[in-house]
């Protein structure tokens, strides 16, 4: 039986059952009740203004009940999903010139597709990462840590998007969006996982299907947090596997590795192993933050 993945969200639009009982449902469905003797594709275009118009007016009023907010300090912006001045110049973006396969920023520009010295040096499992912004004390910690530790789910969604935007290249040529996963013990108490909420978010940009359930933390790892390089490679050695009832999930795919922040890599490395291990074509990594080392 083939599995089918789970596609992008899509936004539902504004029915007349939302519209206020001032009398606009029922002007809006004469309105529709008269498409109703036009073409079929004029009526269609009727009703995709009207709901259009009534989903513009919708958000108008919200916004003037309750103003946009910028979703680092919670200061009042022009619109959704938004950073104010100040946040958005705290912000570290990663930008090109950076190394094409660590997705690490370069100082100075020295040519396309060049590689940074620690790739060379230790290449990784996967293929190539990248990520919106450094990973540093300020608005990109800030909204990390809200969205993994304050239960501010509203971030996954913007959050998601810079993502897709930074990791466009990744995702035309992927497949398949898959999560880091959490142990079960760890999802129990945190009762949802960042990662797939961030990847529910890249797919509704992007368009590319995600699937949560291939891929199994099958190890209770300790926190990294403070741990060398040397102790995560061991702390999550063997913690990842892909479940043998949905290999084919996974075989021959293009896969897009979703995850909050990118310390070391030992967590994606890992998890990218068992990924190919069970016949992936390909993997790329796209997180939202990474740490980045001056040299």
């Amino acid at each position: 039986m083939t599995r089918q993945c789970l596609k992008p969200g899509d936004i539902e639009p504004t029915g007349i059952s939302n519209w206020s009982e001032d009398g606009s449902a029922s002007i809006l469905a004469a309105m529709m009740d008269r498409s109703d003797h036009l073409h079929p594709a004029a009526a269609r275009s009727v009703g995709g203004r009207l709901s259009a118009a009534g989903a513009r007016a919708c958000a108008a009023a919200l916004d003037i009940l309750f103003p946009p907010a910028c979703v680092g300090c919670r200061r009042t912006v022009d619109g959704q999903s938004g950073l104010c001045g100040s946040c958005w110049r705290g912000m570290r973006f990663i930008e090109r010139p950076f190394c094409e396969r660590l997705g690490t920023p370069f100082a100075q520009d020295l040519g396309a597709g060049l590689q940074s010295p620690e790739a060379l040096a230790r290449p990784p499992v996967y293929g190539r990462a990248r990520a919106v912004v450094r990973f540093e004390d300020g608005p990109a910690r800030k909204l990390m840590h809200g969205l993994k530790y304050g239960d501010r789910l509203d971030l996954a969604r913007p959050l998601g998007a810079w993502m897709a935007r930074a990791g466009l290249e990744l995702l035309a040529d992927a497949d398949l969006i898959v999560p880091v996963p959490l142990h079960r013990a760890r999802l129990w108490k945190r009762q949802f996982n960042q990662a797939a909420a961030l990847a529910r978010e890249v797919s509704r940009a992007s368009g590319i299907a995600w699937d949560p359930m291939p891929l199994l933390r099958v190890k209770a790892t300790a926190s990294q947090v403070g741990m060398s390089r040397a102790q995560r490679i061991e702390n999550v050695q063997g913690a990842f596997t892909v479940d043998p009832a949905l290999k084919g999930s996974v075989a021959a795919r293009r896969i897009v590795l979703v995850d909050d922040v990118l310390t070391t890599g030992s967590t994606l490395n890992a998890a990218s192993r068992a990924l190919l291990r069970a016949g992936a074509a390909n993997v790329d990594v796209l997180v939202f933050a990474r740490v980045v080392t001056e040299s």
